[in-house]
């Protein structure tokens, strides 16, 4: 008789286990047929259909619009403003936006535009004030090009989102807006008005805090825009983008690394929020998990990223383009 422990030695046989049952049987049957797209939540047509499923149920609640509380937002800027430049300055006074004092530089070159903005201020009694060409260039910073002529006006008062969406939505049916995260450079928020302006756009979003606001070089770079066009101030944008998305807006943000591409994707049918982050840093994370899509603009290995205001462009083109399209078969 083996040892115990002896190679020889006869090993305990193992309790018999149970069987598959069929499992592997089972497994092999499948999970039926594949969802369309529009019924994969996670799918950018499932995220299409649930935006427009959102649009109609606000409709229906609250009819065409729904209408927001009143809010008082205080100023991004605690002192008041310079708008400088000519154009800038005759679209302020056209657009009756308030005024203190329109400094004109002595000796100034008369043109139609200076001709005018003298002609509306003297209307509405604006304070002319004639300086010296040097004085101008002291209050006016020494990185400005005033052109001889500066419009003093108090802090720009933003209205709310929801109180310019409520507005937007009564004068068109699907309103563009775009909102601004991370966004502090002023000539950018001045670039991104002057677009939303020119496609048709009905505001531009900023958050309260790490943002540009409405200043003298904004003004400037918007020429004046900004008098046609409101920049509403969102006390947090994330909040503000669900706001939106709760009264069918379709979100869409910006990214380069995004696999889906502006002019591949259908983005012109619903109300529409376009996000765009900071070159450098892009959208933060709780914005780009708010949005419906993320897109990129598809660019040449020659350019690293397209800064703000021209990728801003390019997609306001595209939904104006799409719309046109649509309306012109």
């Amino acid at each position: 008789m083996a040892k115990k422990g002896h190679p020889s030695a006869r090993k305990a046989k193992k309790p018999p286990t149970v069987g598959t049952g069929g499992h592997g049987r089972r497994a092999l049957e499948g999970k039926g047929p594949t969802p369309k797209a529009e019924d994969r939540s996670w799918h950018p047509a499932g995220k299409r259909k649930a935006a427009k499923e959102r649009l109609e149920t606000a409709k229906a609640r609250h009819g065409s619009s729904t209408p927001s509380p009143r809010r008082t937002v205080r100023p991004l800027v605690s002192d008041g403003e310079l708008v400088t430049g000519r154009n800038a300055v005759i679209e302020a006074l056209r657009a009756k936006i308030p005024a203190t004092t329109l400094h004109l530089a002595t000796k100034i070159d008369m043109d139609d535009r200076v001709r005018e903005s003298l002609a509306l201020a003297n209307k509405r009694g604006i304070p002319l004030l004639e300086i010296p060409r040097p004085e101008l260039d002291r209050i006016t910073g020494p990185d400005t090009v005033h052109q001889g002529i500066a419009l003093a006006v108090p802090p720009y008062h933003y209205p709310h989102p929801l109180e310019v969406a409520d507005k937007a939505e009564k004068d068109t049916k699907n309103p563009v807006f775009v909102a601004l995260d991370g966004v502090t450079d002023p000539r950018n928020l001045g670039a991104i008005v002057r677009s939303v302006a020119a496609f048709g756009g009905s505001a531009v979003i900023v958050p309260k805090r790490r943002s540009a606001g409405v200043t003298a070089t904004a003004w400037k770079t918007s020429a004046g825009a900004i008098a046609r066009t409101p920049v509403a101030l969102a006390a947090n944008l994330t909040q503000t983008l669900k706001a939106f998305q709760e009264r069918g807006y379709f979100v869409i943000g910006l990214d380069g690394d995004a696999e889906g591409f502006v002019p591949g994707a259908d983005i012109a049918e619903s109300p529409l929020v376009i996000v765009v982050g900071s070159e450098g840093k892009g959208l933060s994370k709780l914005v780009t998990e708010t949005c419906d899509m993320v897109l990129s603009i598809p660019i040449s290995g020659k350019a690293e990223s397209l800064n703000a205001g021209i990728a801003a462009s390019v997609v306001l083109y595209e939904v104006a383009r799409q719309r046109w399209v649509k309306k012109n078969p």
